[in-house]
């Protein structure tokens, strides 16, 4: 015989798809709601029915304080049963249906109660605040048991104070009126639940059809999936809904971009500004590998749509393969130009030492003079003109190298730059790209020149830089500054097309602008204005007492 199979056991818990644990949930909301609600509304409602109840006894205690026949009574008869005291606030309590009328005089003896017994006697709780004038609302015990009572001050024709009187209304009343109101609101929350529980299975088909009944496993499973991917590559993704706004970006994207998290939902021209990254990431340009500046970062990007109509853009950073490739042209043409300096050093030293065998040593004495003075006046020149240490080492080597090229670099006389900028790096970025850019243009030419000006007007720095080539025509003054563009066959390590773009990115950025003409005789020139570009200069000392006491005796 085959062994019998083990029994099941029956596991409770909650259903596996989507649809069926939606409607389940958004079930008992609605219930836990409904309850809530009327819980919350029970709340207050007692609070108001013992309000209500309170008002209600102070306005009787008033109505009695200030019948006549009550204050005379007091002042002038005993305190008995049949008394008018005692009649008239029977009177009273049985027209307004109150639990008890008292009236006391200061001393706490009673004129009235709804048992006779009482009367005559003091009162059991104390009357110390509505003897001293005040009105008061409380809900508190006494012979009578509990009630929600009103006390006031019981005055004399000449407003003085006699007595008080205390009304109270039966608290067992009150809580009635809260029970009687329970039931309704039973109904209204029922009917709510219903209303609820019916919209909540409206939604949960919809949200089945929009899962495809996948279990709640599943979905979380591709979720943590969908996360770990996104965040885990090295690329930036930004994806994009039908309408052409963002939808996602990861933590890449967020880092490439420089752009927080409150551009989801919005459009790339509004999130980003306008530009070429803008543009490729709503479609407006195509291809593959799409080269592109943001900030001081070079980006390659490639966008695909996706089958809801949206699209999927990814971004990579190209920025430190430029940098370096820039810096692997900086140094072959460095190391060019070692070599021709080697050259030109060894016929120096080789004219050198024949001027010494020949025992000519007033004749090497000038020769060596002359060589390093040509060296030093280049360098004093430009640290006369530009007092900010980073440009004016740029310039420097910039000149050694324009030289050992065939090409003179010339600093104008009107330059004029103090030690006073803000981003002297951005500022080395920009003249760096566009003396490169002038070099590479004049290279090879007769009569080689390119010319830097660069002065301060105020806050705002100005930037020309001018060369003797070929010069650019008009129709591509603006197309050279976008990105990815150059006329020039890219290196096998890069690619051109960067330099202009970030020029005139930086230069915007500061709210400035670069464009580009054409210069006096030929070639082009480049000119770069960058407003707020300087500090404002010190404020000269003011002259101390002394020398303004000084100035003073002598101009007697």
């Amino acid at each position: 015989m085959s062994p019998t199979p083990p029994a099941r056991r029956l596991r409770l818990g909650l259903p596996k798809r989507v649809f069926s644990q939606v409607l389940l949930m958004q079930v008992a909301i609605a219930a836990g709601v409904a309850v809530l609600a009327t819980g919350l509304f029970l709340a207050p409602l007692s609070k108001q029915l013992d309000q209500e109840a309170m008002r209600r006894a102070l306005a009787i205690a008033e109505t009695t304080a200030q019948n006549p026949q009550i204050a005379e009574g007091v002042l002038h008869t005993p305190p008995t049963r049949n008394g008018p005291v005692q009649k008239e606030a029977e009177r009273i309590r049985r027209a307004t249906h109150a639990e008890y009328i008292v009236v006391l005089n200061r001393k706490k003896v009673r004129w009235s109660h709804p048992t006779a017994s009482e009367i005559g006697h003091i009162v059991s709780t104390s009357p110390r605040d509505a003897l001293a004038g005040k009105e008061v609302m409380e809900i508190d015990s006494g012979t009578l048991g509990r009630s929600a009572r009103g006390k006031v001050p019981l005055r004399d024709s000449n407003g003085k104070i006699i007595g008080a009187v205390s009304v109270g209304i039966k608290y067992d009343s009150v809580r009635a009126d809260l029970i009687g109101a329970i039931p309704g609101l039973l109904a209204y929350a029922g009917g709510a639940l219903a209303v609820g529980a019916l919209a909540a299975w409206l939604i949960s088909r919809r949200v089945q059809r929009q899962t495809r009944d996948l279990a709640f496993s599943d979905i979380s499973a591709l979720l943590a999936e969908r996360e770990a991917m996104l965040h885990g590559i090295r690329e930036g993704v930004v994806a994009l809904d039908r309408a052409g706004r963002i939808r996602l970006l990861n933590d890449e994207a967020h880092r490439l971009l420089s752009i927080e998290a409150d551009a989801v939902g919005r459009p790339p021209d509004e999130a980003l500004g306008e530009g070429r990254t803008a543009d490729i990431l709503a479609g407006r340009v195509t291809g593959t590998d799409l080269l592109t500046v943001r900030g001081q970062r070079v980006l390659v990007a490639n966008r695909m749509p996706t089958d809801d109509g949206g699209a999927v853009a990814t971004l990579r950073d190209r920025t430190e393969l430029e940098q370096l490739g820039r810096e692997l042209d900086s140094t072959r043409g460095l190391i060019d130009a070692l070599r021709a300096q080697d050259h030109e050093h060894a016929n120096r030293m080789h004219t050198l030492l024949g001027l010494l065998e020949l025992e000519m040593y007033d004749d090497a004495v000038e020769f060596v003079g002359e060589v390093v003075g040509d060296h030093r006046v280049t360098a004093e020149q430009v640290t006369e003109k530009i007092q900010d240490p980073l440009i004016a080492a740029l310039l420097v080597g910039k000149a050694t190298v324009a030289a050992e090229r065939g090409v003179a670099l010339w600093v104008s006389d009107r330059t004029r730059l103090p030690d006073r900028l803000i981003d002297p790096r951005g500022l080395v970025t920009i003249v760096g790209n566009l003396v490169d850019n002038a070099l590479d243009a004049v290279a090879g030419t007769l009569h080689a020149r390119v010319e830097v000006e660069l002065r301060a007007e105020g806050r705002t720095a100005v930037l020309r830089v001018r060369d003797t080539g070929p010069g650019i025509p008009a129709e591509q003054h603006e197309l050279i500054f976008t990105d990815g563009w150059s006329t020039k066959e890219p290196p096998a390590h890069r690619k051109r097309g960067i330099g202009l773009s970030m020029v005139r990115r930086l230069a915007e950025r500061q709210g400035g602008s670069a464009t580009v003409g054409e210069a006096d005789g030929g070639g082009a020139e480049f000119t770069v204005v960058l407003p707020e570009a300087l500090t404002e200069p010190a404020p000269e000392p003011a002259l101390t007492a002394t020398t303004d006491t000084t100035v003073r005796e002598e101009s007697r």
